[in-house]
């Protein structure tokens, strides 16, 4: 008994360090992965506030567009239908696009 604990104290003595070593490698490996997770989340960030931003300036020109005194939306459909009107009525001179003949 006397040498099996004569056996087990420098052992521990031995493991103690190497506990105290293997601990902070671990340490330092976990604040690595936690600052390349805040990379990522800040990048992550930085890009939808971005999207966000371009989605915004989207929608200012659309609100411009609809509430603007000139714009309006009637008169252009009005003309739309005016133009169909002249297609199906057939005015104008055809351009002969369709045929294969040259001139």
């Amino acid at each position: 008994m006397e040498g099996y604990l004569a056996l087990m104290i420098p052992i521990i003595a031995l493991m103690i360090p190497i506990v105290a070593i293997w601990t902070k490698h671990q340490q330092k490996i976990a604040e690595m992965q936690v600052g390349a997770t805040a990379e990522q989340t800040a990048e992550k960030a930085a890009q939808y506030a971005s999207h966000i931003q371009r989605l915004e300036d989207r929608v200012q020109v659309l609100e411009r567009i609809v509430t603007d005194r000139g714009y309006d939306i009637a008169t252009q459909i009005e003309a739309l239908r005016d133009t169909r009107r002249v297609d199906e009525a057939g005015a104008g001179v055809p351009l002969g696009l369709g045929s294969k003949e040259r001139v």
